[in-house]
């Protein structure tokens, strides 16, 4: 290389400084942590304002609830709740029963077997069911859907109250008194001691009009179909095609391809969809105010009304007429909601974290 050529080779241009967060950098951060401080703060005055709403429902003693608060029907405030959380509980199960299998079907349809455009119309109107009013759905559950199932109940009734007959026996009056025959030993003897046994031929026994827990738990499962239906299907939406690619490649039919891959796949999405969908049972409202009839008693009697209440739909009845302790219990039996919620919550965090593809499914 020439001395000339050495001249005019250019000098190496210096590195840029790093510079530090810039504007834009600190205030996202800024509203970022200001969001999450604001739901943080908003769950901890609701927690507040009922804790301090029902301290004296929850201070109080027995005798002062039972004399007071004629709603309770005797009860104390303890057995109140219990009596509302069995009836949440057990209408949300049976809405949970009936919705998930009929939501993982719908969303495999889509997915995997409906045509392009036939699956993009059936998003659109699970999208859009999704969107109605409850109360909605309460008026169209009490003024049209209770005299279709009607018939359903009797046959139901009629062809498994048999089965429960011959297992535990039934009740029979004889000369005035009530006597337990039939049944199998042990079984007779619960069926006729425990009211709430699930396996007595009453459990079955249907009482028209169909205004019972079975009714409620067909409407919540309606409602929370397109919930758990939308999350199913963007998650077997997201199975990596390669797997199911490979798992045809080697010989597997399509049900056998979903069975291995898919399934598997979304099992954690499944878990969270269920139990968004029952977060949704557990809180609703006037959808089981119109169509349920309410009562306080703890058993399984599906078929028959006036026999289970849920937190909501008593917190609605009676909180209009209610004032003094009478309010205090209704918003004492919201803190117990409040809290059930989040136990569904946690325990919904734990099946995902259980079934997670990061945690052992690979």
């Amino acid at each position: 290389m020439s001395v000339m050529d050495r001249d005019t080779v250019a000098p190496p241009e210096p590195k840029p400084r790093r510079r530090g967060p810039g504007c834009g950098n600190r205030v996202f951060f800024g509203l970022s942590t200001g969001a999450a401080a604001a739901i943080v703060i908003l769950l901890g005055t609701v927690a507040l304002f009922l804790l301090h709403g029902s301290w004296n429902a929850l201070s109080a003693d027995s005798a002062t609830i039972t004399t007071e608060v004629d709603f309770t029907q005797g009860r104390s405030f303890w057995g109140y709740a219990g009596v509302t959380v069995f009836g949440t509980l057990l209408i949300s199960t049976i809405a949970l029963a009936l919705s998930v299998p009929l939501a993982i079907g719908i969303s495999l349809f889509i997915s995997h077997y409906a045509p392009r455009r036939m699956s993009q119309v059936l998003g659109y109107v699970i999208d859009l069911l999704a969107a109605i009013p409850s109360v909605v759905f309460g008026l169209w559950g009490m003024a049209t859907l209770e005299p279709l199932m009607r018939p359903l109940f009797r046959w139901f009734s009629a062809t498994f109250t048999p089965v429960l007959t011959l297992i535990s026996g039934k009740p029979e009056v004889v000369d005035g008194e009530r006597v337990w025959t039939g049944g199998l030993p042990g079984f007779s003897f619960l069926a006729e001691h425990l009211p709430w046994w699930p396996l007595s031929p009453e459990v079955l026994t249907f009482v028209p009009p169909a205004r019972n827990a079975l009714m409620g738990g067909v409407i919540l499962a309606i409602m929370i179909l397109p919930i758990i239906t939308s999350l199913c299907r963007e998650v077997f939406l997201r199975t990596p095609r390669l797997l199911e690619e490979a798992s045809l490649a080697l010989g597997a039919t399509r049900w056998e391809m979903i069975r291995m891959t898919v399934l598997p796949f979304g099992r954690s999405g499944i878990a969270s969809a269920a139990m968004l969908g029952l977060g949704r049972a557990l809180g609703e409202t006037m959808a089981l105010l119109m169509v349920l009839s309410p009562g306080l008693a703890i058993n399984f009697w599906f078929l028959a009304p006036g026999q289970h209440s849920t937190i909501a739909s008593q917190i609605a009845l009676k909180f209009p007429e209610s004032n003094g302790l009478e309010s205090e219990v209704l918003i004492a039996i919201g803190f117990v909601l409040f809290g059930l919620t989040f136990l569904v919550n946690f325990g919904a965090r734990a099946i995902v974290n259980r079934y997670s593809v990061t945690k052992g499914d690979r």
